[in-house]
């Protein structure tokens, strides 16, 4: 192994706090929440320096990989490999899935730079110092977790006590304290030596597996055989689940960190948020001359220190301080913008209600690798759709059971094939897919096509598809 630093993203958590916007059918890392690229696409950038890094591994779940795959190409980064976690088993089990595959590609003394992807970080001149005194000593043997120097009394963060530095930047690490309240946290802050616990890490792969094996080894256990006896699928590695399975759910800080008298803490005091609320999107988002942050279609009057969001409705606010405001397609949060940590418990109440678990879930445009679909209208027996595919891309070979479906191009041109004969359409043409027909789109131009979908039937489900050919390998 060279000198170069293996970066291994973490990409599977939901990200419930950033509702209505961030759900488990496309979470937070994948949003474009304080500029143009997601949290996911600024995190693979980070690490993009040949110089300093191979490239990454992206550990996910099954229901991202096209949404990984699609963001790194985007982002014109390679990945050296995307681990598919096959059920959520907290990041003791995902980190050590990652380091087996990374030992097995790299050798086992490569270092390991763990990375959420869901934080904001501005890399200055203090982080990149940082990455390197971290690497030096993970090269050394220690098991390196990056402190926070804390800005405020916060109370969503764990926190750890910085023990005796060593004179290059590296302290022992006295303890590690759970989310505190409010007045634990303003005593920590008070104290002085304490910072946030980030959950970024520098390991050598070799050797925290073997901490791991010591400490935690049914964690050890499960990962070596989900990576053992995964198999390939595309350009992805599915984790075997039933080895996967068998990891206990916790955290690697819990499991290793906790517990190894390897672990060294680098202070560091570069910006950093985990974008884990509405106010810390507001945080390190730019502001107005009133304190105010607004995206997409708004006009503010009289407001002072909010959070407005718009996908598609313009917002008019008038008269108000400390607000959130977050409108998605089909749903609305509005609350004091200081206490957004409150938006966890709410998210909560509405999964436990069948009426609203959906808007917990999905959003009214689902994207696929192809491109995607909004749903406009549904009524008994009907439902209206927008479809959209990229150029180039194709819909898988398939037919339904139970509905019909109507397609009319309005934009761009569609490649459709029926039944094995295929037409070309162009934008106002139509085409009637008949109940059991085996059909396929297709965008052969240069340019996004787009359509409008009328299914019709006694059975309108997703899961009424039955795919005859997928070159995603969907079944």
């Amino acid at each position: 192994m060279s000198g170069l630093i293996v970066p291994v993203v973490l990409a599977g958590g939901q990200g419930t706090r950033l509702w209505p916007l961030s759900r488990s059918a496309r979470p937070k890392q994948f949003l474009a929440l304080t500029g143009e690229l997601s949290p996911f696409q600024e995190t693979l950038r980070r690490v993009s320096d040949a110089s300093r890094y191979t490239p990454p591994v992206v550990v996910t779940n099954s229901e991202y990989r096209f949404l990984v795959a699609e963001q790194a190409q985007e982002s014109g980064v390679e990945l050296a490999g995307v681990l598919l976690e096959p059920v959520a088993r907290n990041t003791a089990a995902a980190i050590a899935a990652a380091a087996f595959f990374v030992a097995h590609k790299f050798g086992d003394d490569a270092v390991i730079h763990v990375l959420p992807s869901d934080h904001a970080v501005t890399a200055d001149t203090n982080y990149w110092a940082s990455v390197d005194t971290a690497a030096a000593a993970a090269r050394a043997g220690r098991l390196v977790t990056f402190g926070i120097a804390p800005t405020g009394p916060e109370t969503g963060y764990g926190y750890i006590e910085a023990g005796a530095g060593s004179g290059d930047g590296v302290h022992a690490v006295a303890r590690f304290v759970e989310k505190p309240d409010r007045a634990n946290a303003e005593k920590m802050l008070a104290a002085g030596g304490f910072f946030w616990n980030s959950g970024m890490f520098m390991l050598g792969a070799g050797g925290f597996l073997a901490e791991c094996e010591a400490l935690s080894p049914q964690s050890h256990a499960a990962a070596r055989g989900a990576v053992e006896n995964a198999r390939a699928d595309l350009d992805f590695i599915r984790l075997d689940e039933p080895s996967f399975a068998s990891a206990p759910n916790i955290s690697v800080d819990y499991a290793i960190f906790e517990k190894s008298r390897l672990v060294s803490l680098i202070p560091v005091s570069f910006p950093w948020s985990d974008l884990g609320s509405w106010d810390a999107v507001w945080k390190v988002s730019e502001k107005d001359a009133s304190g105010n942050v607004s995206n997409g279609n708004a006009t503010l009057s009289n407001t002072r220190n909010s959070l407005i969001v718009s996908e598609k409705a313009h917002i008019a606010i008038d008269g108000l301080d400390d607000v959130a405001v977050i409108a998605s397609e089909d749903a609305i949060y509005i609350g004091r913008l200081s206490e957004a940590q409150r938006v966890g418990p709410m998210v909560k109440a509405l999964r436990a209600n069948p009426e609203t678990l959906a808007i917990t879930e999905i959003h009214r445009t689902a994207y696929r690798p192809w491109g995607g679909y909004s749903s406009i209208l549904s009524g008994d027996r009907f439902q209206v759709k927008r479809l959209f595919v990229k150029p180039g891309k194709r819909l898988s070979l398939q037919k339904h059971h139970h509905r019909s479906e109507h397609w009319v191009v309005v934009r761009g041109t569609a490649e459709v094939t029926l039944d094995g004969v295929v037409s070309m359409l162009a934008e106002n043409e139509s085409i009637y897919l008949p109940l059991g027909c085996t059909h396929r789109l297709a965008n052969p131009g240069k340019i996004l096509l787009e359509l409008i979908e009328v299914q019709t039937g006694s059975y309108l489900g997703e899961d009424d598809i039955i795919r005859i050919e997928d070159e995603f390998g969907r079944k």
